[in-house]
């Protein structure tokens, strides 16, 4: 089948959505528009039809002419790119960085990257990486340098992002808000170039182990923090009490399914006693569960308070109680038809 149209010719595109869509929305028109040229259907017209397309589908459509080209572009498609089912092919290792990721990823990944830089024009502002994406300085510098307006980031592992490539990156995302983060040994730098470089950051969620360390870093150069998830984190107890203690401006603290310890070295068990739970009640929302029958604490315990997130069903890790932090279903743009295809290609 092909589309005519005066000026150009796109041939081959085999989306039934987007047949069905775009025919659907040109006999709707009024009938005014009689005789318009497929380039000049209303732009809300054709966003809306190419809101229905994932990354792959919409590379060609960008290339049809220049108002589609513009169409594919908007930020009402772009707002979000969730990369959430994308993964690294890689092998724990001994020695640093402790992975070893085959060549292939690195390329899918560029390639992947470069096709969504190129069609969002700048336009992501919530931008989603699966924790066993190994990401690469290069990477991040790429996205970095062409996501400026980015607001929230749920971040890769960390293994292979070195100090100077995460801050060159938080330097440039002036506009950020909210992130989601691995934990990770020496955090000061982050929470440090956060302090200088993202006025408006409100939301931070860590997901892997939060020590006393973690908690002061968090406490010295975040004081004005609103939103703080631990969910199915290590915790000490002397962590969340710095936390509780300090963060006056704290409105939201998650906890739940957390494996709270006296200290990292003495891994002994401590529940929430009274003295916690009154501290916790005076934040507006206090969220917390140590149940013995909820099925998540359940998990946690089995895995010794280090999630293996990969056991479990893949939408389990983007899950959260509070409801700014959720992820929510994957989106559209980048589906399991896009990975089956960049996979086999």
């Amino acid at each position: 089948m092909a589309v005519d149209c005066p000026n150009c010719r796109f041939f081959g595109f085999r989306g039934e959505i987007f047949r069905n869509k775009l025919f659907d929305s040109a006999r709707m028109a009024d009938t005014k528009s009689i005789g318009r040229r497929w380039e000049d259907m209303d732009t809300d017209v054709l966003v809306k039809i190419f809101k229905e397309l994932n990354m792959i589908q919409l590379a060609p459509v960008s290339r049809v002419c220049r108002s589609w080209r513009m169409a594919c572009s908007d930020p009402f498609i772009w707002n979000t790119l969730d990369l959430g089912h994308l993964q690294s092919n890689f092998i724990q290792t001994t020695a640093p960085p402790y992975i070893w990721v085959d060549e292939r990823s690195d390329r899918r990944l560029t390639r992947i990257l470069r096709m969504a830089m190129a069609l969002s024009f700048g336009n992501v502002t919530y931008m989603i990486f699966h924790f066993n994406l190994y990401m690469k300085d290069d990477h991040l510098s790429y996205i970095s340098e062409r996501s400026p307006c980015l607001r929230r980031l749920v971040m890769p592992a960390w293994n292979r992002i070195t100090k100077d490539g995460i801050c060159q990156a938080i330097r440039r995302w002036e506009n950020l808000e909210s992130l989601t983060m691995p934990s990770i040994p020496h955090p000061p730098y982050i929470m440090e170039e956060i302090s200088r470089s993202c006025k408006n950051f409100s939301q931070l969620k860590v997901m892997g182990t939060f020590d006393v360390n973690f908690a002061f870093a968090i406490t010295v150069n975040l004081p004005k923090l609103k939103v703080l998830s631990l969910r199915c984190s290590i915790i000490t107890k002397q962590a969340l009490l710095l936390i509780l203690d300090s963060m006056d401006s704290l409105e939201v603290l998650n906890i739940s399914h957390c494996l709270l310890l006296e200290t990292l070295r003495r891994p002994v068990r401590s529940e929430l006693d009274q003295a916690i739970l009154h501290k916790g009640s005076r934040i507006r929302e206090f969220f917390h569960c140590q149940s013995s029958s909820c099925t998540t604490c359940k998990r946690m315990i089995e895995d010794e308070g280090l999630m293996r997130w990969y056991r479990y069903e893949d939408w389990f890790w983007r899950r959260d109680e509070v409801s700014s932090l959720d992820l929510g279903d994957y989106g559209k743009l980048f589906d399991e038809n896009c990975v089956n295809r960049l996979t086999a290609s």
